[in-house]
């Protein structure tokens, strides 16, 4: 099936999004890995990836290589394989001087893309079998860049010399990625009719924009009609029924810092901590925003104020709601590891952004949020066909 039929085709629309969390990825991928085979075992088919049943894929950072890689048709085994394989070669330390501008070295994970999404793969590739979102932040001009491959997207018109769609896919995940201090920017250039208007950008990580967690983003961009420019009519509808969004996280750590006294917060501390504590408040605004419009099914509580909205009736009754929603994700503190039954993890060997040595008990950690917090009842409603 084309994109642009899959998209115009009736019935309920099903959504994926994944946060960013650097090698935090191989706990979303845990939970992916058992939403694939409960959806799997329903749809009858031995054959069946994520692709086959979400509609629209978003991503940003280490979600981002996820996200690309189940909208290309990768079983979530064998993104899992990559991050176990290459997550080692990705994280590879730059040399000293380096490092005083950012912590590990380019090629290896610019290689590790290439290789697997192909040097030839565009956005507008029709390997991709799935709506994709892509978050990143355009340095230049100092704004997020939410970019997708929706064909009637205003930027995505193929008679436009500076069509998104022509980009290498492989190029945008890396931009998406591009953590401040762990990895050199990646530069981007739009062509244009003159050569001499070719214009240039520099994209840094998605993880330190308000999208950290792009679901919200991701639902604006189906359904809004400036995001569908060429064929507003095209936008998918909202309604409980309708569409179903489901959001995977790479853990939280609410209490990093505990015991912090006042005369540490000094310049350098604040430089190293307001971007940490800014992604973190925009990942839970999105989240809420996604509990309150939509009718949340499942979902860890945001707060010991409002609890986990599941239920919720908010400022829409449950027939106005735009949206089925499901949330998963884990806490990895010491008191929700234990609440996981991780007893045997230590919170500092999962909390890192580039722990290698975690991957074994983030896996774990994954792993029992899937199976403590994953239910086949939660799907009601949108199982395969």
């Amino acid at each position: 099936m084309s994109l642009i039929a899959r998209i115009e085709r009736e019935g309920p629309k099903k959504l994926l999004a994944i946060d960013g969390g650097g090698i935090r990825g191989v706990l979303a991928l845990e939970v992916l890995q058992k939403i694939e085979d409960l959806l799997k075992a329903k749809s009858g088919r031995s054959d069946f990836r994520l692709a086959d049943y979400f509609d629209y894929i978003a991503g940003t950072s280490t979600g981002g290589i996820i996200a690309a890689g189940l909208s290309i048709g990768m079983s979530v085994k064998g993104i899992l394989e990559f991050y176990q394989d290459a997550g080692a070669q990705m994280f590879v330390k730059a040399n000293l001087l380096r490092r005083l501008r950012y912590k590990f070295e380019d090629e290896p994970l610019a290689d590790q893309l290439r290789h697997v999404f192909g040097a030839g793969t565009t956005l507008g590739s029709e390997r991709l079998r799935t709506l994709l979102l892509l978050v990143m932040r355009n340095a230049t001009t100092d704004s997020p860049w939410p970019t997708s491959n929706n064909p009637y997207a205003r930027y995505n018109d193929r008679a436009r010399p500076d069509c998104n769609l022509n980009l290498p896919l492989w190029q945008l995940v890396r931009a998406s990625t591009a953590a401040p201090t762990y990895f050199p920017p990646e530069v981007i250039v739009l062509p244009s009719a003159a050569p001499a208007a070719e214009r240039e950008f520099v994209f840094v990580d998605g993880g330190v924009t308000m999208y950290n967690n792009p679901a919200f983003q991701m639902f604006l961009m189906a359904t809004l009609d400036r995001y569908w420019a060429a064929k507003p009519e095209a936008r998918w509808r909202t309604g409980p029924d309708r569409m179903l969004i489901v959001s995977v996280g790479t853990g939280t750590s609410p209490d990093a810092r505990q015991g912090l006294e006042p005369g540490e917060m000094n310049l350098l501390f604040n430089a190293q901590t307001v971007p940490a504590a800014l992604m973190f408040a925009a990942l839970n605004e999105q989240d809420l925003l996604c509990r309150v419009f939509g009718d949340c099914r499942a979902g860890d509580p945001i707060d010991r104020e409002i609890g986990d909205l599941v239920g919720s009736a908010g400022p829409l009754r449950r027939e106005q709601k735009l949206f089925t929603y499901l949330r998963y994700n884990a806490e990895l503190t010491r008191e929700g590891l234990d609440a996981l039954g991780c007893r045997d993890i230590e919170p500092a060997s999962v909390q890192q952004l580039d722990s290698i040595d975690g991957i074994p008990d983030l896996r774990q950690v994954g792993k029992r949020v899937a199976e403590t917090k994953v239910l086949e009842q939660h799907f009601d409603g949108f199982m395969p066909t």
